[in-house]
């Protein structure tokens, strides 16, 4: 799919990917793209966008309230209090990807982060955001790119500070996913923060 916004059943333009299925097409109109604060908020992104690696984002989407009960929520400070054996209790739920690496990488990254201020999480991936207005607006999925110069220095940023599975792509997905870039298309109806009629 590399063509500009599609009008679904309902006539409204969406990127694409927004019509695949009811799961994208809610996340796509309410979520991605629009503006994420909060260190606990943007700590779960993060872990979600690093989960995602290698697997599609619809099973990261269809698995997220499981995530949230495994991880109390991404409450930076729970989950930087995980013992031995809370690390065996998600490696053995069903409700997550059960991968270890990733995991391990949830846990030692909490870890980091609670010993951050308050805000400071916040402040150093916004701190990333590029000007609005320093690239054209992308018309079709092929104007819209996988890696920037942005995605680059905040994945190595976060990597000099202890952070891991945090590379560039991640980063990128990240910066799109909590509208540090609007990469909805020109004529989506998301795009600008807007919103499809009737979109719960």
């Amino acid at each position: 799919m590399s063509g500009g916004p599609v009008a679904g059943p309902d006539g409204v333009p969406r990127c694409p990917w927004g019509l695949a299925t009811d799961d994208y097409r809610v996340y796509h109109d309410t979520e991605w793209g629009r503006p994420v604060h909060g260190d606990d908020a943007l700590f779960e992104r993060l872990c979600l966008e690093a989960f995602q690696s290698g697997l599609s984002w619809l099973t990261i989407l269809r698995r997220r309230e499981g995530f949230r009960r495994a991880f109390d929520g991404f409450s930076i400070a729970s989950v930087a209090t995980y013992t031995g054996a809370d690390r065996e209790r998600l490696l053995a739920d069903e409700g997550i990807i059960r991968n270890r690496a990733k995991v391990d990488a949830t846990l030692a990254n909490a870890r980091v982060l609670e010993t951050w201020a308050p805000g400071e999480l916040d402040a150093l991936i916004w701190s990333y955001a590029p000007d609005p207005g320093g690239r054209p607006v992308p018309r079709t999925l092929a104007d819209v790119p996988a890696v920037t110069d942005e995605s680059t220095a905040l994945a190595k940023d976060l990597k000099k500070r202890g952070l891991r599975f945090v590379g560039p792509t991640t980063a990128y997905a990240l910066m799109q996913a909590c509208g540090l870039v609007d990469d909805h298309l020109a004529g989506c109806v998301a795009r600008g923060g807007g919103t499809a009629p009737g979109t719960r």
